[in-house]
């Protein structure tokens, strides 16, 4: 029980720390282009981050059945530690970076090192986790920036041609309010997206802890994911607001419409419609970066770009070594 409550409390804070990190992806543009205020777009992200996670739960259930098998009793739960640990590690060093970055892919680099650690001092492997690795890092790694930005990019040109004979100040007018819907759009999908990575943590822990047989959701579980995302969504990552927001690229509203409704659009079909696990922060940030470029003169923050897509492609691999070390610092945990 003592090591399944420090699983509980290292989901927890994985958890507010998703929500701290993501809510820019949900509000930046917003706020950049003044179609809300700072406060009016966290609370509204909020609301829809705890609906969506909420919504989540009967999806996790199916996530845990099929994301990784983990060894029963402490061998399974220290090994979920120190893949939450190096998870939690990263994320605050990206935020502190202001690097926005996936949650879910150092989830599961972590989940790989801790495992392959474990099998190193003697104890069971993670079954699945090359699976896992590849649906859930590799292919959406590829996949999702490259459809966010083309999507975006293409989607400009028919925004812009319906547009053609509107005043600029009715454009503006019109896309800050699609921006303003969209902003609960993104803070819902992003609900349902990251909230299942939570709740089937917990799952397992339940699992290897023998505490359920994994058949239903607890409501405690549902409730307390979308408590902790929420708090972290009103708490609010600034940080990567700005970086997203200011940094990467001069975005008009117009074009931040296009890439919010157009990322929203995505992570609802992969989360509902096709049960993939896509980041919702590299969604968003491709798909700024592709309207964003759609443009006479686009301002794009070259080195900025370069420095976000090595630390994509450097997320799994440094919290897996960083899981790695951890586990097996844990390891006598798993002996007692």
């Amino acid at each position: 029980m003592f090591l399944f409550a420090l699983v509980v409390v290292f989901a927890g804070a994985f958890a507010f720390l998703n929500g701290f990190r993501d809510a820019s992806a949900a509000v930046a543009l917003a706020v950049r282009t003044r179609a809300l205020t700072p406060t009016i777009a966290v609370l509204l992200a909020a609301l829809f981050n705890f609906v969506g996670a909420g919504l989540s739960a009967a999806l996790a259930l199916a996530v845990s059945q099929t994301w990784v098998q983990l060894p029963k009793g402490a061998n399974g739960l220290t090994i979920l530690m120190a893949g939450l640990l190096s998870a939690v590690l990263w994320g605050i060093y990206t935020w502190w970076r202001g690097i926005p970055s996936s949650s879910t892919h150092a989830l599961v680099g972590g989940l790989a090192g801790a495992g392959i650690a474990s099998v190193a001092v003697g104890g069971h492997a993670v079954g699945g986790v090359d699976t896992s690795l590849l649906s859930q890092v590799v292919l959406p790694l590829l996949l999702s920036p490259v459809i966010a930005f083309v999507g975006a990019y293409l989607l400009v040109w028919p925004a812009t041609w319906a547009a053609r004979y509107t005043p600029p100040n009715v454009v503006n007018g019109r896309s800050r309010r699609a921006e303003s819907i969209a902003v609960g759009a993104v803070a819902f999908a992003h609900g349902l997206q990251d909230g299942q990575r939570t709740s089937a943590v917990l799952v397992l822990a339940l699992l290897a802890s023998g505490l359920s047989d994994g058949r239903e959701m607890p409501v405690w579980v549902a409730l307390f994911t979308a408590a902790l995302l929420t708090a972290g969504t009103l708490a609010g990552g600034w940080r990567i607001s700005y970086t997203i927001g200011y940094r990467l690229i001069r975005m008009d509203p117009l074009r931040g419409s296009v890439a919010q409704l157009f990322s929203s659009a995505i992570l609802l079909i992969g989360a509902i419609g096709l049960y993939w696990p896509v980041s919702t922060t590299h969604t968003v940030t491709s798909a700024v970066l592709g309207s964003g470029s759609n443009q006479g003169f686009p301002a794009t923050n070259r080195k900025m770009v370069i420095r976000i897509l090595v630390f994509w492609v450097l997320t799994p691999v440094a919290t897996a070594a960083a899981a790695f070390v951890l586990a097996l610092s844990l390891s006598p945990l798993a002996e007692l």
